[in-house]
């Protein structure tokens, strides 16, 4: 596994070694069945070659894991699953190098705004579904239907809203980072600034997980 110096409490790094991999989660339409995952060779696959594409990966994910992982550790009551949140956080972007986004020395033909749904096609076929969701569900604070009809996005006709309290957690934590500036973390105004452009129902979204997880 990645050498990723997560920031655990002695209790959350008990938990992690303890927490069964192969089990259930639910969802409001469906129960998926969990698969054993070594995200470190995830990554190794699609990200064979030691180039700067795969430092900005692999950077920026970490950031968004230590900080989900965080809140994991702050927020005991709300029963996360740390060891599903730190495998999501590290894949949670996977699909980037099918991408056009030569700013981050991803050189596919992809539009960038597809890249968690190109992640989540990835995992499913690699059958993480539970992995999948957080790809495809972490753009924004959630895209809508309806905003994707009104900005006419190339993403299917359907919601990526994030609905589990896991899924929330990893979209927030992604908020705090970029992959132009991999030392630095944005404070919650600069978060919140970033997610005007998908519109006011998403930094709604974000100010209401504020709430939960600060």
């Amino acid at each position: 596994m990645l050498n990723v110096e997560l920031s655990l409490s002695a209790k959350q790094q008990g938990h992690l070694r303890r927490k069964p991999h192969n089990s259930t989660f639910n969802t409001q339409h469906s129960t998926f069945n969990i698969k054993t995952m070594d995200y470190q060779a995830i990554i190794d696959k699609y990200y064979p070659e030691d180039n700067e594409l795969r430092h900005i990966l692999i950077t920026h994910s970490q950031s968004v894991a230590r900080k989900a992982l965080q809140i994991v550790s702050y927020h005991p009551e709300l029963q996360l699953d740390a060891q599903f949140i730190e495998e999501a956080a590290m894949l949670h972007d996977l699909g980037i190098f099918m991408t056009d986004a030569p700013g981050i020395q991803c050189f596919g033909s992809q539009p960038y705004i597809c890249h968690g749904r190109l992640g989540a096609e990835i995992l499913r076929k690699e059958g993480y579904e539970r992995h999948a969701r957080v790809c495809e569900r972490h753009t924004g604070a959630g895209i809508t239907e309806a905003q994707i009809i009104a900005q006419n996005l190339p993403l299917p006709h359907q919601d990526f809203l994030p609905e589990t309290m896991e899924e929330k957690v990893i979209c927030y934590a992604d908020k705090f980072f970029s992959k132009t500036h991999l030392d630095r973390e944005k404070t919650i105004e600069k978060a919140e600034k970033s997610l005007m452009k998908f519109g006011e129902e998403g930094v709604k979204r974000f100010q209401q997980w504020e709430r939960m997880f600060e």
